[in-house]
């Protein structure tokens, strides 16, 4: 019968397996960081350097090229990009210098405060009433009178400021100028005439046209498009849509128009969120003047909230183009449309009203 092993020699040898793995993996170790060749194998993003205080301080579009040098010694090189804020791709060229800037995105407009304490539709309409009533700078001289081809059958008071200290008048004798008119086929265009027949550049825009495009004479075009305040949704195919919408900043670049002497604009109720796009996206600063027909028999075209709310927004609106100088200069009061306001007869107010304003700052 064998001879049974006592059980303290199996546990020893079993420790002093376990005492051998331990040893060979400290020296293992002690071998990897004393060795060069072996550190030099590491990835380049685990031998960067730590950022120190300066480097958080670095200024934005500058970027870093870590190199290794002999004996392990790192050198840290700086590039400035040529843009600010961001490093410019080694392909290509910077932007011509008369590029526009890119601006902060704008999502919404600044609301006034309350008319009142509490919300109050009297108070909101009173204040909003005052205010496309009341004219913010005189102009001596509104008509085209003195144009070629001025005819006294335009059924709308169209009215630009021609005075000798805005650009426009001189702009109309220097054959420069241009006026975008946005509208409906069946608007009247004896103004879009009168300006084409001075030597204006005339862009019609009018979804009901049959042909893309059509010129008539030298200076009038006549487009198949509809300004809104949004571009197409790209996931929707251009047969689905009902007509061709774009943004004016849209086509203002397709069309490579860097500015618009006028904007002239009777859209039916769309004015109010047209007229917000052009804020938020700057557009409005690249325009001269604008001869808006604002409609406030309804809240207009996705303008929610409670009537309070909605005449507030229009005033806040308005308040929004005096703050980029524009100044309002002639106001009309259409008799002939309905006297409604917000589907109520109340406040003595006209369902649509023209507006003339003038950017101060135009050259």
């Amino acid at each position: 019968m064998p001879k049974e092993r006592p059980l303290w020699r199996g546990a020893a040898f079993r420790l002093c397996l376990l005492s051998a793995a331990l040893l060979l993996c400290l020296q293992l170790g002690m071998r990897r960081s004393w060795c060069p060749e072996e550190k030099s194998r590491e990835p380049a993003a685990a031998r960067a350097p730590a950022p120190s205080r300066g480097a958080e301080q670095r200024p934005a579009g500058v970027a870093v090229a870590v190199a290794v040098a002999g004996g392990g010694r790192r050198r840290v090189t700086y590039v400035r990009s040529g843009r600010r804020g961001s490093a410019a791709p080694a392909c290509c060229a910077p932007q011509p210098p008369d590029s526009r800037r890119r601006k902060t995105v704008r999502w919404h407009i600044e609301l006034q405060p309350w008319a009142s304490p509490t919300p109050s539709l009297n108070y909101e309409a009173s204040r909003f009433l005052k205010y496309i009533s009341t004219t913010q700078i005189s102009c001596g001289h509104m008509n085209l009178n003195s144009l070629k081809g001025y005819s006294e059958t335009a059924k709308k008071p169209w009215s630009i400021c021609l005075d000798e200290r805005f650009s426009l008048i001189h702009r109309i004798r220097n054959k420069q100028c241009r006026l975008y008119s946005l509208g409906l086929g069946n608007d009247d265009n004896q103004f879009e005439l009168s300006m084409a027949n001075s030597g204006c550049e005339v862009h019609r825009f009018d979804p009901s046209i049959k042909s893309a495009h059509i010129q008539e004479g030298r200076h009038l075009w006549y487009h198949r498009l509809s300004i809104d305040w949004r571009d197409p949704n790209p996931a929707i195919a251009a047969h689905k849509l009902h007509s061709n919408t774009k943004k004016l900043g849209t086509v203002m670049n397709e069309f490579g128009h860097q500015k618009i002497d006028v904007l002239k604009a009777d859209v039916e109720s769309a004015e109010w969120k047209i007229l917000e796009n052009l804020i938020l996206e700057d557009v409005v600063e690249q325009i001269g003047q604008l001869v808006f027909e604002v409609h406030i028999h309804w809240p207009g075209f996705e303008v929610s909230g409670n009537d309070s709310t909605v005449v507030r927004y229009w005033y806040s609106l308005l308040r929004e183009l005096e703050l980029k100088d524009f100044k309002l200069f002639h106001t009309y009061k259409d008799l002939s449309k309905p006297q409604v306001f917000l589907k109520k007869e109340a406040f003595n107010a006209s369902s649509c009203y023209t507006l003339s304003w003038v950017n101060t700052r135009w050259k």
